[in-house]
């Protein structure tokens, strides 16, 4: 049976709270700069205003790709609600923890609900500007998904939350995407085996094969750690 708490006078399940691994390049820079901007956030300033701020920015973006397809210079507007992202996206939980606000239950679910939406208004918008092919995008939003799934289904069987995957978390993959799209500006074409294809059909060919690669290998061996750990005698 599962135990209960009071939360504000209503009856809630008992949350088990994943232990979170951040493993990324940037972790503990990032980790300090949360903590700074923490102390010195205001106190009229919630942890939900930062959700909201995060998910509305990466709308943005997604609007601002697509905008580039009749104006290249919207590339611009891409990098500034790329920052606004991180910053509400990274620092609300951080928030919530320094100020002992925390709903655990609620914010693993908006978190990651938002996060989900934000992505696929991200890529469609590519699929729109005309620097990816939707071919490309579509395939990327489903290698992103894949590894979200998995990632939040080992949450629930493993209580272990990987917020990267080897060197690499939402952070490098922001920066990736910043130095990406500044180069969209100057060349949006690579050449590679002597053809020209577009900058960001390589750049998301490789992340979907990485996705996809991440969440095969993290299937198999959270598969076989659970086969292990409940084996039948």
């Amino acid at each position: 049976m599962s135990a209960t708490t009071k939360l504000s006078g209503v009856t809630a399940i008992e949350f088990r709270n994943a232990t979170r691994v951040q493993q990324s390049l940037t972790a503990n820079i990032e980790r300090r700069a949360l903590r700074w901007l923490a102390h010195r956030t205001p106190e009229r300033v919630s942890p939900d205003h930062l959700t909201a701020l995060g998910f509305t920015a990466q709308f943005l973006v997604g609007a601002s790709y697509a905008l580039a397809r009749w104006n290249k210079y919207a590339l611009l507007l891409v990098i500034v609600f790329i920052a606004a992202n991180w910053l509400g996206d990274s620092l609300d939980g951080t928030l919530a923890r320094h100020r002992q606000r925390l709903r655990p239950r609620y914010g693993f679910y908006v978190d990651h609900i938002v996060d989900t939406f934000g992505a696929t208004f991200l890529v469609c918008g590519l699929g729109i500007s005309r620097y990816m092919h939707w071919q490309i995008a579509a395939a990327t939003l489903v290698a992103f998904l894949l590894l979200s799934v998995e990632t939040y289904l080992a949450s629930y069987t493993l209580h272990e939350f990987k917020l990267s995957h080897g060197i690499f978390g939402p952070t490098e993959l922001r920066i990736l995407l910043i130095i990406g799209t500044v180069a969209l500006l100057f060349h949006p074409y690579a050449n590679l085996f002597g053809r020209h294809f577009l900058l960001f059909d390589v750049g998301g060919s490789i992340a979907a094969a990485g996705m996809l690669s991440m969440a095969i290998v993290a299937a198999i061996r959270h598969t076989m750690r659970l086969y292990a750990e409940e084996r039948l005698s």
